[in-house]
């Protein structure tokens, strides 16, 4: 696990703010644990996902430590109302990532856990992003670009693209499918695009938890 961030921020603190954001989900948190992610309106497994169930099960024992807040999906599927804009500002859906397992994460500039973890989100693309897998953050502040690009180039975020949504449609669909509760949320997809674990609250995304967890996602 790396000892120091980007801006001098330690995984220790950016576990302790996990702690005071755990106790204000309070029962939220507790509900995703005992019945697992998805229990929304979505909750039918994808047809298009056959193979998710067995590797979102194979993955579980992986989730531990600093990553010990993701749940396994009971029932892996597509997300196909998640949508937000790209870096060029293009409208886009999961599918643009095809091929890859993604990492997605919900972050705003007024969330201190988000900003707290934005750096270990870069580390963690900065060690692992390839052809096989990506950290793709969707920035749901409301008005233009200015903010959320000021800070990640104040806080040295330069491995993760900038990718939208100020209208914050995509957390809603996330909440409708019973995945968000509060900021962060992180999403773990697999290369078909079917959700494999999920999780509300920060993580220490550089650690050396995190990285075995991706390793097992990508089948590394």
């Amino acid at each position: 696990m790396a000892t120091k961030k980007p801006f001098g921020l330690p995984s220790v603190k950016l576990i302790a703010i996990a702690a005071v954001a755990g106790v204000i989900a309070g029962a939220a948190a507790v509900y995703v644990k005992e019945t697992g992610i998805g229990n929304g309106i979505g909750n039918t497994a994808s047809a298009e996902c056959p193979l998710a169930r067995e590797r979102a099960a194979n993955l579980a024992p992986l989730m531990k430590g600093q990553v010990a807040a993701m749940v396994a999906a009971n029932e892996p599927r597509k997300l196909a109302g998640v949508s937000f804009n790209g870096p060029d500002g293009k409208p886009l859906t999961l599918d643009h990532f095809a091929g890859k397992t993604v990492l997605l994460n919900l972050w705003a500039t007024w969330c201190v856990p988000c900003r707290e973890e934005m750096p270990a989100l870069n580390a963690l693309e900065k060690q692992m992003g390839s052809d096989k897998f990506q950290v793709v953050p969707v920035n749901i502040d409301t008005g233009d670009d200015e903010k959320p690009k000021a800070f990640l180039a104040e806080t040295g975020v330069d491995a993760l693209q900038l990718y939208r949504d100020n209208t914050i449609g995509v957390f809603n669909s996330l909440k409708k499918e019973g995945l968000a509760f509060g900021l962060p949320v992180t999403l773990l997809l697999d290369d078909k695009g079917c959700l494999i674990s999920a999780m509300n609250g920060p993580a220490a995304w550089d650690s050396e938890d995190a990285k075995t967890l991706i390793k097992g996602a990508i089948g590394s």
